[in-house]
Parts: C-alpha cells; structure tokens; sequence
C-alpha cells in the first residue's frame, strides 16, 4: 500500500515553481526578442565569455543542463535574429563554437538586468539576495541538482548490478 502524503510532494512543489519562474522570465524578455530557453543561453554565454571562454554547443548544452540538440535549435534561431555567431571550432571541425555579437551582448546585458529584478522579487520572502535563509535554500538546491536520479523501469522493480 503506498503511503499518501498531507500535501503537495517536494517534485510538485520543485516542479510549480520552476514553472513559475520560467513563465516570469518568459514574460520578463520577450519585448527583448527572447523566450526563457534563449535567455537562458546567451545570459550563460555571456558569463563564459566574460571568464575568456568560446565555448561549444556541447559545453554550453553541459552547462545550462539543455539538451545537445536543443541548444543547436536555440542557436542557430539566435544566429538568424543576429544574437550569435557560430563557427566551426579550429580544434574539432565537428563542433560549432558560439559567441554573443555586439547586438546579442547588448540585449543579453538588458536582459540580465531584468531577470535580476525577478530574482530579487522571488527571493524577497526569504529575505532577499544575501539573506541566510537563500543562501541556506540555494545551498539545498545545489544539493539536489548533484544528486542522480535514474528512473526505474515501468513495472516498478530496480535492476540489480
């Protein structure tokens, strides 16, 4: 017999939030041209950039925790709308690096600037940006993102090595 919960599960609750935030940030950039998916590349593009990176399509994908082809798809509509550039890598002439053009550093930095804003009114009822309380929460979060999950086969039964 499996146990019901009180209330909402902690996947729930992670999942409605992240929903949340991503229709916020949605809401938030598109009179920049942006969705919460393209945001979230070239604001990750532009740090990488800032620490001296010309990351891949692959690291970038590592990085935001995307899909490989999805980051692709996002990429080369950001190319077409004169964001980024992509170019084959001098090193591996199968990956395609990426970089922010003049124009997509310019929106991305007005975008970073209201995304900021989001943040500090989501975090508010914790106690804002530097409160302990949301370094405590995003410690926890940090926690859970290393943490692996595989999923169990259908019929509910783990496999044994």
């Amino acid at each position: 017999m499996s146990k019901v919960s009180p209330g909402p599960t902690t996947g729930f609750l992670v999942w409605r939030l992240s929903n949340k935030w991503r229709v916020a940030v949605d809401r938030a950039v598109a009179p920049l041209g942006l969705t919460h998916a393209q945001y979230s590349l070239v604001s990750s593009l532009h740090g990488m950039q800032r620490a001296g990176e010309r990351p891949s399509q692959r690291r970038l994908a590592d990085h935001t925790g995307l899909e490989a082809l999805y980051v692709s798809k996002l990429a080369r509509a950001l190319e077409s709308a004169g964001l980024i550039d992509r170019t084959r890598d001098p090193r591996d002439p199968r990956a395609v690096q990426l970089t922010l053009t003049e124009q997509g550093q310019a929106i991305t930095r007005q975008a970073i600037d209201v995304v900021q804003e989001l943040h500090q009114q989501l975090l508010e009822p914790l106690g804002g940006l530097g409160a302990p309380r949301t370094r405590a929460f995003t410690d926890e979060l940090r926690t859970l993102l290393d943490a692996p999950l595989t999923p169990f086969p259908p019929n509910g039964q783990r496999s044994t090595p």
